[in-house]
């Protein structure tokens, strides 16, 4: 059997998936990335290291998925919420001898001690109400691994931040193609009253086409990404 598809159900008031963010200002893409997919695999799993050699498994396989707004009373789709805007406070508390808690203190662009140092305001973006059903592509042998982890999670799991909570379990099943697996999600999405928004496929074909720095090579302390080409289709 060729590399099976995992359909994962992404759902939550609240969502955000980073991909271009910068201190003060932590926006959200309007899907789920790669990176933070994978990045909820390894919570799941309770991998904290670099995860270079399981990382390597996935880097090339495909991944593909369809966002889904609610319907109203009368079973029409409902006008996407725009993103929510709340500020967070940072950098004060922290052990600077911890290189972990090091990471969470401002500094300057040569990595030394920011003026004035201690408190600064953070603008965090959020994506409202959508619900992904994502086909992800994962090696024969690490899938078992994956779908047992997503329903006995060693780590919490949150959809961007800790702040997100899914309302409804992620793992969804393992199928023999990316289609069977959307399939399922479809069947998910009408049982949940929510309609097609758009759809995001790996690679290049109809519909706009975006580069995205989101395939991780490693994570830890010092990650490393490469690009990934996807396609958004607004119209199914």
């Amino acid at each position: 059997m060729r590399d099976p598809y995992l359909l994962l159900w992404l759902e939550a008031p609240l969502q955000s998936w980073g991909h271009d963010s910068k201190f003060g200002r932590r926006d959200s893409l309007d899907f789920p990335t790669k990176s933070g997919v994978l990045g909820l695999l390894c919570s799941a799993r309770g991998a904290g290291d670099k995860e270079t050699e399981w990382l390597r498994a996935w880097a090339d396989l495909d991944m593909q998925l369809v966002a889904y707004v609610p319907r109203d009373k009368q079973g029409n789709p409902l006008v996407r919420q725009p993103l929510m805007r709340d500020f967070h406070m940072v950098g004060s508390g922290y052990d600077a001898q911890d290189p972990w808690a090091s990471l969470m203190i401002p500094k300057t662009s040569e990595g030394k001690k920011a003026v004035g140092g201690g408190t600064k305001m953070t603008y965090r973006y959020y994506l409202q109400d959508m619900a992904y059903a994502v086909a992800l592509q994962g090696p024969a042998n690490h899938v078992h691994e994956a779908i047992t982890a997503l329903a006995r999670p060693v780590w919490d799991l949150y959809l961007g931040r800790k702040n997100c909570v899914p309302t409804e379990f992620i793992g969804q099943g393992v199928f023999e193609s990316g289609e069977l697996a959307l399939q399922a999600g479809e069947e998910l999405a009408l049982a949940k009253n929510r309609a097609f928004a758009f759809r995001v496929k790996q690679g290049e074909f109809d519909g706009e086409v975006i580069t995205l720095n989101d395939i991780p090579l490693q994570f830890g302390e010092n990650k490393k990404y490469r690009d990934r080409r996807v396609t958004v289709q607004k119209r199914e």
